[in-house]
């Protein structure tokens, strides 16, 4: 497996400094000097909020950068992490980092809601597999789909995650779009994942993910999909005893910070965080490697039977009709660009 590199440079040179007076970050004097005393007596503490556990990747990762920021800034930057959606779903922490009453968050396609590009990130059948999506993150593809987040979202990427692929899990097995004849499922607040699964025959519904669990076991929708990870770290083995493997999507999900509050720090604590971040993010990658072999393993345990028979060329063609509507010219464009890297 690829080592991925973040490169620090990439995103120090993408903003520029400016002149600052809050509390909080550093300012110039009369005379022009950098006010040193007061940025060392300063404290900066960011509230971080994501939808995974205590024991998912995600926030071992959020912690080892937590502590990697709080090292490179000599203590200036506290950053609180509240997992298992604390702060609120994805969206409502967007939208709190916008209001100013948050100040990181884990997110993905979500963002398409406000950057179109962002969709691309979870577009169904796009990736063929990790190393072809690496290739989409770092190249011209990935930078042009961040610039547009940091652009139109107000957020900008630190580090990411790539994503096992998504799988379908039910009380049933589902190896065909046949099979999802009045099939309740949610999906995440992506109005392409709602027409695709329309369009191969299930009732998709839009839920928060911190919904999800009580709506299997209340009945009130009869599956979900995601990656391994997320069904194993939520518990859906307790409520769900298939796991199909249609293995829709390849992803990836960024770990993003508010544009005004990066933008506020000083180029020192830019640099210390932005190295936290690269540190991270191979960290994140070693947990990956490391623990992802043995979500399958304690689903199994946990009872989840895995469906292998499943038709994934009958889900792609079923799905290609509602990715051409849904997609715009621009969106499809980047589409078409996607499925011919290498």
């Amino acid at each position: 497996m690829k080592k991925f590199k973040f490169l620090p440079a990439v995103f120090a040179a993408m903003f520029v400094m400016s002149a600052c007076g809050s509390d909080d970050t550093s300012s110039q004097t009369d005379n022009g000097s950098d006010d040193s005393a007061q940025e060392a007596t300063e404290t900066i503490t960011w509230k971080f909020g994501h939808l995974a556990a205590e024991d998912h990747l995600w926030h071992k990762t959020a912690e080892k950068f937590s502590e990697l920021v709080s090292e490179n800034t000599d203590g200036q930057i506290e950053i609180q992490i509240y997992p298992n959606n604390q702060l609120g779903g994805e969206t409502d922490t967007i939208n709190s980092i916008k209001a100013g009453s948050a100040d990181l968050v884990i997110s993905g396609e979500t963002m398409a809601n406000w950057s179109p590009t962002a969709a691309l990130m979870a577009v169904p059948y796009a990736f063929r597999d990790e190393d072809h999506l690496v290739n989409v993150i770092e190249g011209d593809i990935g930078q042009q789909i961040k610039d547009e987040i940091i652009e139109k979202v107000g957020l900008t990427p630190l580090y990411y995650h790539t994503r096992a692929p998504r799988n379908l899990t039910s009380n049933e097995p589902i190896s065909t779009p046949e099979d999802l004849k009045g099939f309740r499922m949610r999906v995440p607040n992506v109005p392409l994942f709602l027409s695709v699964w329309e369009e191969a025959g299930a009732r998709p519904q839009v839920m928060d993910f911190n919904e999800v669990f009580t709506g299997l076991q209340q009945g009130v929708i009869d599956g979900q999909e995601n990656p391994l990870d997320l069904i194993h770290s939520a518990g859906f083995a307790e409520v769900q005893d298939y796991v199909n493997e249609t293995e829709h999507v390849y992803s990836w999900i960024y770990i993003l910070v508010g544009n005004e509050q990066f933008n506020g720090l000083s180029d020192e604590l830019k640099e210390g965080v932005l190295a936290a971040a690269e540190e991270a993010q191979n960290y994140g990658k070693e947990l990956f490697d490391t623990e992802f072999e043995n979500y399958r393993a304690a689903l199994t345990e946990k009872g989840m039977n895995f469906n292998s028979d499943v038709d994934q060329d009958a889900f792609r063609e079923a799905m290609m009709p509602a990715i051409q509507k849904s997609l715009s010219e621009e969106q499809f464009s980047l589409y078409e660009q996607i499925l011919e890297v290498e």
